[in-house]
């Protein structure tokens, strides 16, 4: 595959910047601050692990073999911007500020949530509709789909909702990845599933669900079970089919 060109090499920070900017403003803007009254620890965390997906993205530009960084990309980085002040907000919560997950504050969490999923796969068709489908870019939606993950598994835990084992399905790929430093096997690539893309937004949608305080924790914790088997089953036949040798690996799993 070739390399990036030098144009896009220089375009990319521009979305990049841009994505700052977005949270810059968001957490800046009245309305938003209301709703997600980040202090300083909150802001940090959400502005480190920013820039840990800004290093991730000027890493990976080699993979991307287009001479712009294309409007899907966009798409995607605004999606782990959001994701990255989901879990602003969880450390923020957790570090005894202010700041509590009442029912408000957990309405406008799941409703930022809802926005993101709303947009998964609006990244893919725009990849596609515009010729600029990559390896680079269905690695970048993959991360950002586990990086929501975990944070609406870890903000579903924070308020109460459900045990600790609803965090399994915010770690499980994060486990994954670890097997396969030990485990070669698990670091070959697969080929594209529905099933695999499917269950991530089903298991997205559930723990959405389970975050609106609308939601008895009885309920919650249900769908977050099913939303986990359902996610275990999948990386299971992953597993399976790696350590098999099963189908035809051109991409790494989702």
């Amino acid at each position: 595959m070739p390399r990036l060109g030098p144009a896009a090499t220089i375009a990319a920070p521009r979305p990049l910047l841009m994505g700052a900017m977005l949270q810059i403003l968001l957490l800046g803007s009245g309305l938003v601050a209301a709703a997600l009254p980040l202090g300083w620890r909150g802001q940090a965390v959400a502005f480190t692990l920013y820039a840990a997906i800004a290093a991730f993205v000027v890493g990976g530009l080699g993979r991307h073999p287009y001479p712009r960084f294309g409007l899907a990309n966009a798409v995607t980085l605004a999606r782990a911007a959001a994701a990255t002040l989901l879990l602003g907000v969880y450390a923020e919560a957790m570090a005894g500020g202010a700041l509590r997950l009442d029912a408000p504050l957990q309405w406008a969490l799941a409703a930022m949530a809802a926005s993101c999923l709303a947009l998964d796969g609006l990244d893919g068709w725009l990849a596609r509709r515009g010729g600029l489908a990559s390896d680079f870019g269905a690695r970048f939606d993959m991360e950002t789909d586990a990086l929501l993950v975990l944070a609406l598994a870890l903000l579903v835990h924070a308020a109460g909702q459900a045990g600790l084992f609803v965090l399994t399905s915010g770690l499980i790929r994060y486990i994954f990845v670890a097997a396969g430093r030990l485990w070669p096997p698990l670091r070959a690539p697969l080929p594209p599933s529905f099933r695999r893309k499917a269950v991530c937004v089903l298991q997205t949608a559930l723990l959405v669900a389970a975050l609106a305080p609308a939601v008895p924790p009885a309920v919650a914790s249900g769908l977050c079970l099913a939303g986990l088997a359902l996610l275990g089953y999948s990386f299971a036949v992953d597993c399976a089919r790696l350590a098999t040798g099963v189908g035809a690996p051109r991409r790494v799993p989702i």
